[in-house]
């Protein structure tokens, strides 16, 4: 009977072995379809913080997942799996920062101060070492994985940046996704725009130029970039040749860095 006993409880180690990390994101995906908004216009999103702080022990069974994961599983994935995983824990990490102060705050800068910003504060660990949100984005999806699109894939806390999705990024869906993303946020008329005889785009585009520059998508510089979302950029067919011509001038809008918490 021991015997048996010791078997049986090999076979559920190495089926939990065997299962190893949920690919799928099932826990992450559901908090965000619970607690993420999509605006009328399907092209924003607003984040009910208030509900996640209730769902706040869910949130960190997520988190821990994500830190429970070591380098060398890590590196055995695929590459969308990895970038799925960073891309998903960047934004799981974002709102456990939040709620760290929520309500009593107006801004994710509201968490930083004059000697460090809040995507320097390392209050969490990923891959075996301690870690700040800056790490992921600077250090890992942009300079590793090199798509510009994933600047509309992470979330910052802020109405001035793209949607938080209210579903999970997963490797089988991530180029669907990322373009999802960035189709909705050039298709922003808040944060991008022509104007007065002027293309008005997010401060994204200036501070990240570089990233749109590298060849992906055939990119050479930003304005191809303008090019090829001419048609979300705006609905006049005029207004739209002059985008695929290169020819209109480009200012860049304020970046609005309120929190976007629903009802706000």
């Amino acid at each position: 009977m021991r015997a048996l006993i010791a078997l049986l409880i090999a076979l559920v180690a190495g089926l939990a072995d065997a299962q190893g990390f949920d690919h799928s994101y099932a826990a992450w995906d559901a908090l965000v379809k619970k607690h993420v908004r999509w605006l009328p216009d399907d092209r924003q999103s607003r984040v009910d913080y208030a509900a996640f702080a209730r769902d706040r022990a869910e949130l960190r069974k997520v988190l821990d997942a994500y830190s429970s994961v070591p380098r060398t599983e890590f590196d055995g994935w695929t590459r969308d799996e990895r970038m799925s995983f960073l891309i998903n824990a960047y934004n799981a990490f974002t709102v456990e920062l939040i709620l760290t102060r929520y309500p009593d705050l107006k801004s994710i800068k509201d968490l930083g101060s004059v000697f460090k910003s809040a995507w320097k504060n390392e209050f969490f660990s990923l891959l075996g070492e301690r870690h700040h949100l800056d790490w992921i984005e600077h250090e890992q999806l942009r300079p590793r994985y090199a798509d510009p699109r994933v600047h509309a894939a992470v979330n910052c806390a802020s109405v001035g940046c793209p949607a938080l999705r209210n579903e999970a990024f997963t490797a089988s869906k991530l180029e669907s996704q990322l373009e999802d993303g960035m189709m909705r946020f050039m298709a922003d008329r808040t944060r991008n725009r022509v104007r007065g005889g002027r293309l008005e785009v997010s401060a994204i585009f200036k501070w990240f130029k570089e990233d749109f520059e590298k060849g992906h998508k055939g990119f050479a510089k930003v304005e191809d970039v303008f090019a090829k979302y001419a048609t979300q950029l705006t609905d006049e067919p005029h207004e739209q040749a002059k985008l695929r011509a290169r020819s209109l001038p480009v200012d860049h809008l304020d970046y609005d860095w309120s929190l976007n918490a629903l009802g706000r």
